[in-house]
């Protein structure tokens, strides 16, 4: 039976709710052709499959995982005292953190945070958290701070700073633009360890094996459907 994760609206910003990722595959991922060239599906030199990144299905994994959430309203972004300054509609869009707050974030870029106002307020299964990240493999002119909250006890709304990408961008980050990912998991205790001589024997039974087939060898042969819904 499938997990469930409410996305329940707080703020009255509801005019563009929650997607499965699956349903916001960026355009630069639909229009790769999936092979090389012209040759299709057809190997040409031994040993050289012409796949494109369309095939990999770890890219896949990343770009449909959990589901994304979307800004609500138009913020334009223009210069003053050569820093971003930020406007927007009557709704709490924005907020900020000052510079101080994380002086030495390797994202920093000068300026102080901005902050998205998430309308929506998350609950997961009980032991189960949500990593919050930037929508993965996607074209955008801000980056948010991961973050990971436990969304099974802390079921109030959560924001997210950001950066733009280029500090000196002007213009208008339209409402609908995918603002985070967000990817449940199950909470789980982990220990690690270096492998042995065993381990590594299984592993080069894998690679033996992945490259016993052409086309779709990772996915045919060791790959799990993930469903978000």
């Amino acid at each position: 039976m499938p997990k469930e994760i409410i996305f329940t609206n707080v703020l009255e910003l509801d005019f563009f709710p929650p997607k499965p990722a699956v349903k916001e595959v960026p355009e630069w991922y639909k229009n790769t052709s999936e092979y090389v060239g012209e040759q299709g599906k057809k190997i040409t030199i031994p040993g050289n499959t012409p796949h494109t990144i369309k095939k990999c299905i770890p890219v896949f994994d990343a770009i449909t995982a959990g589901y994304i959430l979307y800004t609500q309203v138009d913020v334009q972004v223009s210069q003053a005292d050569d820093l971003p300054y930020y406007t927007w509609a009557d709704q709490g869009a924005i907020e900020f953190h000052p510079i101080e707050q994380a002086p030495l974030h390797p994202a920093r870029n000068k300026a102080p945070y901005p902050k998205w106002n998430n309308s929506y307020a998350i609950t997961t299964p009980p032991g189960h958290s949500v990593l919050f990240t930037q929508p993965m493999h996607r074209e955008s002119v801000f980056t948010i701070l991961d973050g990971i909250v436990d969304t099974d006890t802390y079921k109030a709304p959560v924001n997210f700073p950001f950066v733009l990408n280029d500090v000196k961008w002007e213009g208008i980050i339209p409402a609908g633009t995918p603002m985070a990912q967000v990817i449940p998991f199950k909470r789980e205790s982990w220990e690690h360890k270096i492998g042995s001589d065993k381990e590594r024997q299984e592993q080069d039974k894998v690679t033996k094996k992945l490259k016993t087939l052409f086309f779709n060898s990772y996915k045919r042969q060791f790959w799990s459907s993930k469903q978000y819904r």
